[in-house]
């Protein structure tokens, strides 16, 4: 099982912005995948204006299809170009869940 975690530094004052049109993109993103739902964390401490979509899948090759399954939506590269303007930087971390 692996833990994804994509990290997004906001522009400063996007915060409210970003999270309620991730709230609008999460239905596009789970009529492309299957799973279960990508959490959303918001900063609390560090750095702040910080948004992290979190997913899991069971295999790196589940991640990829995944991704390849939401990437090549009409609709959710429609969402996407609405998003970008409000991101700084961003980054993904990938992890081995251990039980």
């Amino acid at each position: 099982m692996i833990v994804v975690r994509n990290v997004f530094r906001l522009k400063y004052g996007q915060a409210r912005a970003a999270l309620a049109l991730w709230k609008e993109g999460r239905p596009i993103m789970m009529r492309a995948i299957q799973g279960p739902a990508p959490r959303l964390l918001t900063d609390v401490v560090g750095p702040s204006y910080t948004l992290v979509m979190e997913t899991t899948h069971a295999s790196m090759a589940e991640f990829e299809q995944a991704g390849h399954s939401v990437m090549s939506s009409d609709e959710w590269r429609a969402w996407y170009q609405r998003f970008v303007p409000l991101v700084e930087s961003g980054y993904r971390e990938i992890f081995t869940l251990v039980e």
